[in-house]
Formats: C-alpha cells, structure tokens, sequence
C-alpha cells in the first residue's frame, strides 16, 4: 500500500514516527510524506498543551475531507491524542477515524491495518504504556541523513503540576545503555552519521530505573569513545537542573565530542512559583548550578525554556525572571505562556491569569531575549567557527546552511555560508562576516 504519514510535535514524537515507518517498510509498504492520493493515513499525533491538540485536530479533519473527496481510503489517528483522550469516545466523536493507537502500541500497526482493511473500526489504547523501542526494532529515520535523534528513555517521574506527560507517556524508563550503544553504532554505519542528539523527557535521569544511580555520565563517556567514521558532535537535550552532578559536568567537559550545549529547561526562577509548579529546585540553587556549568564547561551554549503567565505569577515574579533573564544572558532562550491542561493539578488552580496578560509578559521577554542574542551573535563577528552543512540552496545564489555546535537542529539559529563548495554533512571552517539576532552569515576560510 501507498502509506502517507505526518508526524506532529516534537522529535521524540518523531522517533516514534520512525519506528511506525520502519514496521511499514519491514511490511513492504511505501511511505510518504504527502499524505494527498494515499491508501491510508497515518497521523502521529501531539497533546502536551492546548495548542497542540488544535492542530493535531486540524490535520485529522484536514484528512477527513480528503477520505470524503475520495483522494485516500482509509484513516489512522496515532500516538498522544487518543493516549490522552483515551476515556473519552473519540471513535464516536470522529466516525471517519478508521482507527485510534496509542503511544504504547506503535508495533501493532501492521495488525491494525489489517483489521481497518476487513472494515473494523479499532480504538486500542494501553491504558499503562510501557512500549520503549530497542537497536532491532525497525525505524526509518526521517531526518537528514548525517544526523539523528537517539532517544535513551521513555515516559516522565517529576510530576510538574502543569504537566501531562507522566498521564500520557507513562513512568521512566531507561533504555539499556549497550543497547543505546549498538544502535549508535547501526545507524552511523548505515547513514555515515556527523551528529547524534540524545532525547527524552529528562535524560539527566537517565539510568535511575535500571541501575539504580545516575548513568548519563557513562553513557556518553562510552558513545564519545566509540570510533566512528564521521560522528563528531553528540547533543544532549531536555535535561533538569535537579539532576545534574559533577560526574556528569566534568565528562561534558572533558570529552571533545559531546558539544559544549545544554538544553536546561528552568520554566520559571522565583521561588514561589516554583514550588507551585512542584518542581524542587531553587533560585539560588539554580544560580549556583548556572555558574558551575560555565565555569566548567568551556564556551559553553545554554538553552533554557520559561513559562510565563503560571496561576499566582504577579508583576513583582514575572519582574523577577525578566531581570534573571537580563542578568544571566542565556544563549538560547524559547518561553511560552501556561496553557491551562485538564487532568493537570494546576488547572484548578486559583489565580489564573488572564490570557491578555500572559501574552504582553511573553513579548516582553522574548523582545529582552532577541535583544541579547543579537549582541551575542555580534561577538562572533570576525571569528572563525566550525560549521555542520544541513543543507545546499536551490537558489541562483550558491548557499551552504549551516549549523554551529550551538545551535540545535529546528529550535535555533543558522549559519548562512556564501560557497558552492560544500555538502551535506561536511564539517567546514567559517569566517563570520554578518550576524542578526538568530543568524550568522559566513564565508568559507581562505587558505
């Protein structure tokens, strides 16, 4: 069958996309990514907040009108909406749904669409998802090919009163670290990777489950130490402040291929409103953290998310992130405003803040954020950087765009290089000659 798929939300969402693919192709089907003129339809879909679910709901509709024109035959919601609705009756609710899978029973699709071939309807959604993928499941990768998303662990402990992910992904759970290793190893000599990123909802806890301790550290001491044809930068992502100690620091530190870069979601720095999030950390100790990791961690780049608008969160708190934001000078930052989940212990909460008021916060930190990132940005101005190709123009202009060991695939900024003597997944050296607040323009260092 002619198989269409489009994977919504975030790239471990992706991940588990690829697995759906790799089961197909394994059955011999063709996957695309234009879902128009398919025999079936797959959506992966995202519920973590409000926003999401709109659009998840928006491309099922999207496909519903098509399976009405008659331009695909038979439709299949997956993933963390019927995961998250799974006591409500989507099957009622949306008829022309041919069936519902949820996120722990992504290998059954072979299965499933035999069943929706002989004209059953089928809603089947573990109520305990415990699915976590290994190195022989099949799984097509669907990024570039010279880089990959590994993810280490599945499901969430920490129980952030805004948070929905434990409800919908499940407990933490590690995946073995020689299995994490072998499949490092396959896809490199499969696709001649140049990068990895390591993902899950908090990979600073990866090992807990299994070991008992602390195992990142290991872990990427073991994949740095792998000799690899072209793997040279490993990115780690989506780590918590609580979960970092000096093992883990001093290996980021000292081992050259891990990429001096931390994803370190704060989501908010007063005190008060950390308790409410029930996030167990403090300001002070954040500031003591933020200070050891670049004293540490040579040019480190730190990336951090904030959340505005939480329920209780008063002029006098918002204040205070804004001025932590001016203070610390983050690299990279993203925010967002509280969306206000049901099933979630801060949806009943009191004080809930207008969305008016949400929305002025946000732009006033993003406007304090873009405003460092440019002068940021302008310290690169004249220096040479070492630069990962993502992609070649199509243009009449001869183009390179790039990455820095900065700058994480989709979420930051670019290198723009004026050369037609580059290829996807080189690394090549760069002088920077212009930069904007996200950006740098560069050309390639003359000899």
């Amino acid at each position: 069958m002619r198989i269409g798929i489009k994977s919504l939300g975030c790239p471990k969402n992706l991940v588990d996309t690829e697995v759906i693919c790799g089961k197909l192709e394994e059955k011999g089907h063709k996957i695309s990514g234009q879902i128009n003129n398919s025999d079936l339809v797959i959506i992966n879909t995202c519920s973590f907040i409000r926003d999401a679910v709109e659009e998840s709901i928006e491309e099922i509709f999207s496909a519903v009108k098509l399976k009405k024109e008659g331009k695909i035959k038979y439709l299949i919601v997956a993933g963390c909406l019927p995961q998250r609705y799974k006591d409500n009756n989507l099957s009622q609710e949306l008829p022309e749904v041919d069936a519902f899978l949820g996120v722990g029973d992504l290998l059954e699709i072979d299965e499933i669409i035999e069943k929706v071939l002989q004209g059953e309807q089928i809603f089947q959604v573990n109520h305990k998802p415990d699915f976590l993928y290994n190195y022989i499941t099949p799984r097509t990768v669907l990024t570039p090919q010279h880089y990959a998303y590994i993810k280490i662990s599945e499901g969430c402990q920490n129980n952030c009163s805004y948070c929905l992910i434990p409800k919908i992904r499940g407990s933490y759970r590690s995946r073995k670290m020689e299995d994490i290793i072998e499949e490092v190893k396959m896809l490199s000599e499969k696709q001649n990777l140049s990068e990895i990123i390591l993902i899950g909802q908090d990979t600073t806890l990866y090992g807990i489950d299994l070991y008992g301790e602390y195992k990142l550290a290991e872990l990427l001491k073991k994949l740095s130490l792998l000799e690899l044809k072209n793997l040279k930068w490993i990115r780690l992502l989506y780590t918590h402040p609580l979960h970092y100690n000096d093992n883990l620091i001093e290996v980021i530190a000292n081992y050259p291929k891990i990429c001096p870069y931390l994803d370190l979601p704060l989501q908010h720095i007063s005190d008060k409103i950390l308790k409410k999030m029930n996030r167990p950390i403090e300001k002070k100790y954040i500031i003591s953290l933020i200070k050891k990791l670049r004293d540490k961690i040579p040019n480190l780049t730190l990336r951090t998310t904030f959340m505005v608008g939480f329920p209780g969160e008063t002029d006098q708190d918002f204040e205070e992130l804004l001025n932590f934001v001016k203070e610390v000078r983050f690299e990279k930052l993203g925010a967002f405003v509280f969306s206000k989940e049901e099933g979630t212990p801060a949806y009943n909460f009191p004080q809930q803040i207008p969305l008016r008021i949400k929305k002025e916060r946000l732009e006033k930190l993003m406007v304090t954020q873009q405003k460092i990132s440019k002068e940021i940005n302008c310290s690169y101005l004249g220096k040479e950087v070492e630069v990962l190709v993502n992609e070649i123009s199509s243009g009449k202009s001869k183009l390179a765009i790039g990455r820095t060991q900065a700058d994480a695939p989709e979420i930051d900024g670019k290198v723009i290089i004026k050369t037609d003597k580059a290829w996807i997944g080189e690394f090549i050296k760069v002088n920077i000659i212009e930069t904007s607040e996200y950006d740098l323009v560069g050309e390639i260092k003359k000899l």
